[in-house]
């Protein structure tokens, strides 16, 4: 495996002891001054398993922690530091969250929908003014089944929300935005076990807990950010199973007579992993996912894939000859029951609604249009359902029509055109308006822009890291990136919204705390380019966090002058 240089991001490896220099402490010197010995075995198990056994403890042992209390305070630090991350993004994300008091753009659908499933099992249709009799404290719906084009299972977590709070705007986006602050959570978790570092994690974790389009993502209850949770839990997920089937490869190699373990090619290629129960918990992730938004299915796809070749290179390294031939008769049949049943279980059961109530749409249909079908065999629900599926499929490639924030996925990365979710203005005088400019207020789905343009060089650095110094943890960002954007670009006389590239996000913070992590510089690296790297970093960072609190106001609907809104329209595709 290749090695991330960053003093920051530790590798499976330790680095290659070079020649002894004076001036320079060798490797394993190093390590018996922070309070660690060299393990038994660590050319073949270091490659398998991290190099340190709990991120973090060697800056408590820097700082003249012993070993044992170095660990538990690295312990603590791994779930301090996250929770203290997701404490701030959950403040950011809660407050004045009812804030429009209104219906905002797709709220229209995905909230009277939720509120629908949670009343009557299926969607069902409202009448043209339900919105203003909403907000004025109606539920204007009536039994007729609606036709809908998207899956249930996201409508179900907002409707979780709607039956604690009521149908509200705060109802509907409660469970939204509690899923956006555990993202942010679990991206801290992630970043933590992908780079080895807390520090990199928690960075990882605030960055998406600033990215203006993650956030009023946060506070809408449209689909796409629920998605994007379920896509990052499964994500987390394997990276879990990951270490665990390393982790189970290194204790069987056998020890040579100097104890060191030794490849061999027996266990490299026969050994059975066993229960494998997180690689189960992500086939369930993935089957919200796709039970949410379709486009979960490319991901499941490219997530099968990643984690099936993890276990090539695992088995390579613990000796198998073929590793590619034991993987196959191994892992791939057993990855592929833990991850497609379950997920087509998983899609199927977030209909359990459509399925015990007979009122929805399709619900009947075959045991009436389709009652002449070649496949009568098959139970009429599931023949119902296919029908219905069918249908939404072919408005789903058929969808054509413009639309004045439609765009292109070319443009995505570098936020060229952002959707309005609400706007209003009032000239001076009027509704109150005290500004001599005017007053504006919108809710504007727009990423933060320093965070994205500095995620394209991200990207960049981090195909650098996977195609020349082979770093698997930069191809497990860009595969999560390619699973999530590239599929769009079949689709592109589709209508399709910019807010679809928020699924992205996460992958985006983990490939610019990577490109901090570089910055800091290498290990055994002058204290000048220390320092260089610190201060670049820092300033990098502290530019997106200014980025943030200057685009907020727009991202809240807060009321500000006219001259102040106008100054925010950086590009003038953002009006």
């Amino acid at each position: 495996m290749a090695r991330v240089r960053s003093s920051q991001t530790v590798s499976d490896a330790p680095p290659e002891p070079g020649p002894p220099r004076a001036e320079s402490p060798g490797w394993e010197e190093r390590l018996r001054r922070f309070g660690y010995a060299r393990r038994r075995g660590a050319g073949v198990r270091q490659r398998l398993v991290p190099a340190f056994p709990e991120p973090g403890a060697r800056l408590w042992q820097y700082f003249g922690f012993a070993s044992h209390t170095a660990g538990r305070l690295a312990r603590l630090t791994g779930w301090g530091g996250p929770l203290l991350v997701a404490l701030f993004a959950g403040a950011l994300r809660f407050v004045n969250l009812g804030s429009p008091d209104a219906v905002i753009f797709d709220e229209t659908y995905y909230a009277k929908d939720a509120w629908s499933l949670l009343q009557k099992g299926y969607e069902t249709e409202w009448p043209d003014d339900a919105n203003e009799r909403i907000i004025a404290g109606a539920t204007p719906f009536d039994d007729t089944a609606a036709y809908v084009v998207h899956p249930p299972g996201g409508k179900w977590a907002i409707a979780l929300g709607e039956w604690m709070f009521g149908l509200n705007p705060f109802g509907w986006r409660f469970m939204v935005a509690l899923l956006g602050t555990l993202s942010v959570l679990m991206l801290c978790r992630i970043g933590r076990r992908l780079f080895r570092s807390t520090i990199l994690g928690c960075l990882a974790g605030a960055l998406l807990a600033v990215d203006g389009l993650h956030f009023v993502m946060s506070r809408t209850a449209l689909l796409d950010l629920v998605l994007m949770f379920w896509l990052l839990a499964a994500f987390g997920c394997l990276l879990i199973d990951r270490d665990a089937a390393r982790a189970r490869l290194a204790a069987a190699l056998p020890t040579g007579g100097d104890g060191v373990l030794r490849p061999d090619a027996d266990v490299g290629a026969r050994l059975r992993l066993g229960w494998r129960p997180w690689r189960l918990a992500a086939g369930l992730c993935l089957g919200l996912a796709c039970a949410t938004k379709w486009n979960g299915l490319y991901v499941l796809a490219a997530f099968g894939i990643l984690t099936v070749l993890w276990d090539v290179a695992a088995r390579r390294t613990a000796g198998a000859r073929r590793p590619y031939h034991a993987m196959l008769r191994r892992d791939a049949p057993w990855a592929f029951c833990a991850l497609v049943p379950v997920a087509l279980a998983t899609y199927l059961a977030s209909f359990a609604g459509w399925f015990l109530t007979s009122g929805g749409k399709y619900r009947d249909w075959a045991e009436t249009a389709g009652k002449d079908s070649s496949f009568t065999w098959v139970p009429g629900a599931l023949r119902s359902l296919w029908h219905y599926q069918n249908e939404v499929y072919d408005f789903h490639v058929n969808l054509t029509s413009e639309h004045d924030y439609e765009s292109n996925p070319w443009s995505w990365l570098v936020a060229a055109r952002p959707v309005t979710y609400y706007y209003t203005s009032s000239d001076p005088g009027e509704n109150g308006c005290t500004y001599a400019s005017g007053c504006a207020r919108e809710v504007l789905a727009l990423g933060t822009p320093l965070l994205w343009w500095a995620g394209c060089f991200a990207l960049v650095y981090a195909g650098y890291r996977w195609l020349f110094r082979r770093d698997w943890r930069a191809g497990a960002v860009l595969c999560a990136v390619a699973a999530c954007y590239l599929p769009w670009f079949v689709y592109q006389e589709r209508t399709i919204f910019y807010f679809y590239a928020v699924v992205l996000t996460p992958y985006l913070c983990l490939a610019v705390a990577m490109l901090v992590g570089a910055l800091l510089g290498p290990p055994g690296c002058t204290e000048r380019r220390r320092a260089t790297g610190v201060v670049a970093g820092g300033v990098l960072v502290l530019l997106i966090a200014w980025n943030f609190i200057y685009f907020y106001p727009i991202y809240t609907g807060q009321e500000i002058p006219v001259d102040s809104w106008r100054a925010r329209m950086w590009l003038d595709t953002w009006v």
